[in-house]
């Protein structure tokens, strides 16, 4: 999940307050720990998202952050927070 700003990328992910791992830079244990607490994230993002084979990464990366968004909008427990990471290109 990422969307390019001239010289830096910015990189967006979905993640609950009681995950210690970063989705971005540690996914494996992220991921299994999300599972483990039985929340799915991956795949409740999965759900909501619209995405097709001919949207542009732009296009894609911004339904994501739409999707990442209205979860977190919704979410009644306060269980989500977005995580975002600058990336300096070379």
């Amino acid at each position: 999940m990422a969307e390019t700003h001239e010289n830096t990328s910015k990189r967006i992910a979905i993640t609950t307050f009681d995950n210690p791992f970063n989705p971005i830079t540690e996914f494996n244990d992220w991921n299994n720990f999300d599972t483990e607490k039985g929340y799915y994230t991956c795949n409740y993002l999965g759900r909501i998202t619209h995405i097709s084979d001919g949207m542009s990464q732009v296009e894609y990366d911004r339904e994501v952050e739409r999707a990442i968004d209205s979860i977190i909008t919704s979410d009644p427990f306060n269980l989500y927070k977005k995580v975002e990471m600058e990336d300096n290109a070379a």
